[in-house]
């Protein structure tokens, strides 16, 4: 854990070649280091800069690293972090991003604003992963969702292990990407679920900017 001042916050984000996905974690950083009071950076693992290991390298002050990545996976556990271990300052880094409470009260506030009726049947659709513990992550995140939404919530994935859109969405169904940002899986998953009801990404929702919050002061970035 890094001293509680002179910290800056860094989130760190997958990272995608379109512009508008790499902008949720802007905006989500931006107002999470705003309500701390600290400097704040979105940092990138791939596609997009500047990259967590370019800022680490560079960084003149402690960082406190927040993962925006929603399930752990070969990114939480290896890359992250081989892009810190470089760094001439102290690092404090936290593991994946969800499950979490906060993400679920999310989602349930894209899938009202989607026009999701109370009761109806949501199935979560994460990217996926080959990960078990990804795997594990995104039923906790179904879990989770289930006791928020306060109905039958199963799982689908894009990728890996876990059963496909087309196994597990019906017409009629409510879809809720287990997404942060909107880009190629957001668009598979409108395309795949045509005659369902699908809800926007989890984007920089309040819940979300919160939990960034929670996560840096318990890695010890006291607010300003």
């Amino acid at each position: 854990m890094v001293g509680e001042s002179g910290s800056a916050l860094v989130t760190v984000a997958h990272g995608t070649r379109r512009t508008s996905g790499n902008e949720v974690a802007r905006e989500i950083t931006e107002r999470a280091a705003e309500r701390l009071g600290v400097p704040g950076t979105a940092a990138y693992v791939e596609l997009c800069d500047p990259l967590l290991s370019d800022v680490a390298a560079s960084a003149e002050q402690p960082l406190v690293v927040v993962p925006l990545l929603l399930s752990t996976g070969f990114h939480v556990r290896t890359d992250l972090p081989e892009a810190v271990a470089e760094a001439s300052v102290p690092v404090a880094l936290g593991g994946s991003f969800g499950p979490d409470p906060l993400l679920a009260q999310a989602q349930v506030a894209r899938l009202l604003e989607a026009g999701a009726e109370p009761g109806q049947r949501v199935v979560l659709v994460a990217a996926g992963s080959s990960d078990p513990d990804a795997t594990r992550d995104q039923l906790g995140a179904v879990a989770l969702l289930a006791r928020a939404w306060d109905g039958q919530v199963d799982l689908a994935v894009l990728s890996g292990r876990g059963p496909r859109i087309a196994e597990v969405v019906r017409p009629g169904d409510a879809v809720s990407p287990y997404l942060l940002s909107p880009g190629f899986f957001s668009e598979r998953v409108a395309t795949e679920a045509p005659d369902c009801l699908v809800a926007d990404v989890i984007g920089a929702h309040e819940h979300v900017v919160e939990l960034v919050v929670q996560r840096a002061t318990a890695l010890g970035l006291a607010p300003a």
